[in-house]
């Protein structure tokens, strides 16, 4: 876990992610659970929905995490500046080219051709999420909260951070509650514990 290691994770997923918050989400787990380790996929998960509860870019929120769970204060700065300083620099670089060339087909070509990337990325790491929601969860009651999920966001327009505040305080309680509903079960079916 060296400050190098954090600050070349940050740096790529800063550089690599084009498209804001949602498209650098991807970018940020395969380098913190996949390539480096420093997190697994469920506690990735968790620091996730968090930090989509918290106002604020998620990126550098996660940076930021990242950054302290590995080296403190300190990592958390290291981490923040390393995913938004070459960044920076490099879109008032590319900006100041990409004004020279603003009418050019070619540029707004390369522009959409890199959006159904960024939609695959968002979709997969959807995906393992699912499959992680059914393994605990179990199919039915993961396809619930998902309809759920949304139709509070999409439909009724809730803010995703209560939404996310919601499903926290429902997943601090889901064990307990089947437990209650498995031993209403087995006792109204007769069986004893």
């Amino acid at each position: 876990m060296s400050v190098t290691n954090l600050i070349i994770a940050m740096a790529r997923t800063g550089i690599l992610g084009y498209g804001g918050g949602p498209s650098v989400i991807p970018l940020i787990r395969y380098e913190a659970v996949t390539r480096y380790k420093w997190l697994e996929d469920d506690e990735f998960g968790e620091i996730l929905a968090l930090a989509n509860a918290l106002p604020g870019p998620i990126a550098t929120k996660m940076a930021a995490y990242l950054g302290y769970r590995l080296k403190g204060t300190i990592g958390a700065v290291i981490a923040v500046l390393a995913h938004i300083v070459p960044t920076s620099v490099a879109m008032v670089a590319l900006l100041g080219f990409l004004y020279s060339l603003n009418h050019s087909p070619i540029v707004a070509g390369m522009i959409n051709a890199v959006r159904p990337v960024i939609m695959v990325m968002l979709g997969i790491m959807a995906y393992e999420f699912a499959a992680k929601a059914w393994k605990g969860l179990g199919k039915k009651m993961g396809i619930t909260l998902g309809i759920i999920a949304f139709l509070l966001l999409s439909i009724i327009n809730i803010h995703p951070g209560i939404v996310v505040a919601i499903f926290l305080a429902y997943g601090a309680f889901h064990f307990k509650i089947a437990e209650r509903l498995k031993h209403r079960v087995d006792k109204g079916n007769g069986v004893s514990l």
